[in-house]
């Protein structure tokens, strides 16, 4: 039996599902939870389930799991909330994340306000992991122009133990105990929007997304003004976006295999209307860990005046040619070249939030 390659796609209303045998024609399923946005949306590859944050008006965010494929959905169990009298609440879901192998029952959701989650019994019932809001630079962590969100949380590959998040506006934090206490990681990392000899503090950097390298220890970062590149699992970061025409963006994604190649897709800054510069969508690959970059725009419009969430710039989990991202004025496009041409997969999509993909047989 063909193994199906698979696009989620979280948008604005709802999920949508796309399917195809050669990575070339696809079709389109759903949309699922049309009247809510979706921020996250994942296939585990421990059990092949789907995993969706659908974040409601009426019934507030709840995350939703799927057995087969999309067919139907279910809502996980409670516990999804801080305590009645916590100053904050939690709002959306903003990130999900499966635990370790050896752990099949867990699962861990980055929330806005900015929190961590995690299910031990496969989405039964969920419990806050209280060391990142109790975190002495918790004071410094207000909302960026997305809102107060834990966007990204990732599982070092080597060390079950290790850990690492990044929030708006608060950076990048390494946990070195399953996530029980965390240390915040930002040396190197610039906040421009500071006042001019306070724009490198312990924390309050505006992390907009970081994704981590086929080589341990190595992860690449998309600051707000700034690419940047850790060799020390975040110990200490180098900015490597010289030759780019912004170092703004949101996205930053990494070759699945070859650890010096990486991926972004600039946008105008505060004051470049946060739509690609000039007007022309091109994503640039590094294939020398940042020494320099190529643009990519075969196929990719111009005069595109739109933009690229931190979310919505994916590669494929199996096939290492191949990426996909999608832009809030509702493209989808992808790549099964490396980036060097793109393919419209659909257009006129609602406003999109993540794009990630699933295979029929995990």
């Amino acid at each position: 039996m063909a193994t199906d390659a698979i696009i989620l796609v979280g948008t604005a209303k709802g999920l949508f599902r796309f399917r195809s045998q050669d990575r070339h024609s696809w079709q389109q399923e759903g949309p699922d939870f049309p009247e809510a946005p979706v921020y996250s949306a994942i296939q585990d590859p421990r059990s092949g389930m789907l995993w969706a944050g659908v974040n409601s008006i009426f019934y507030g965010p709840l995350i939703h799991r799927s057995h087969d494929l999309g067919a139907s959905w279910e809502p996980s169990g409670e516990g999804l909330a801080y305590s009645k009298d916590d100053p904050e609440e939690v709002t959306r879901v903003w990130s999900l994340l499966p635990g370790p192998i050896t752990e099949p029952s867990v699962l861990y959701a980055g929330v806005e306000a900015s929190g961590l989650f995690r299910t031990e019994d496969g989405g039964a019932s969920w419990h806050e992991m209280p060391g990142a809001r109790s975190h002495a630079t918790h004071d410094l962590w207000g909302p960026g122009f997305g809102g107060k969100c834990m966007h990204t949380v990732a599982q070092d590959p080597l060390l079950a133990e290790r850990m690492y998040f990044a929030c708006s506006t608060g950076g990048f934090y390494r946990s070195d105990d399953r996530a029980a206490t965390w240390s915040a990681k930002n040396q190197g990392i610039r906040a421009d929007f500071l006042p001019e000899g306070q724009q490198h503090p312990v924390a309050g950097q505006c992390v907009h997304k970081f994704t981590l390298s086929a080589k341990p220890g190595r992860m690449y970062l998309q600051n707000h003004g700034g690419v940047y590149r850790s060799d020390d699992s975040g110990d200490s970061w180098i900015d490597i976006g010289h030759g780019l025409p912004s170092d703004f963006g949101f996205p930053i994604v990494a070759h699945i295999n070859r650890p010096d190649t990486a991926y972004i897709i600039p946008l105008g800054g505060d004051s470049g209307g946060r739509w690609p510069p000039e007007a022309v969508l091109s994503v640039y690959r590094t294939d020398d860990a940042g020494g320099s970059w190529k643009p990519l725009r075969r196929g990719l419009p111009v005069n595109a005046f739109t933009g690229v969430l931190r979310d919505a710039f994916r590669a494929d989990s199996v096939d290492p040619d191949s990426l996909y991202f999608g832009t809030t004025s509702g493209s989808l496009f992808a790549s099964t070249d490396q980036g060097e041409s793109w393919q419209e997969v659909s257009s006129h999509l609602p406003r999109i939030h993540c794009v990630s993909t699933a295979t029929s047989q995990a």
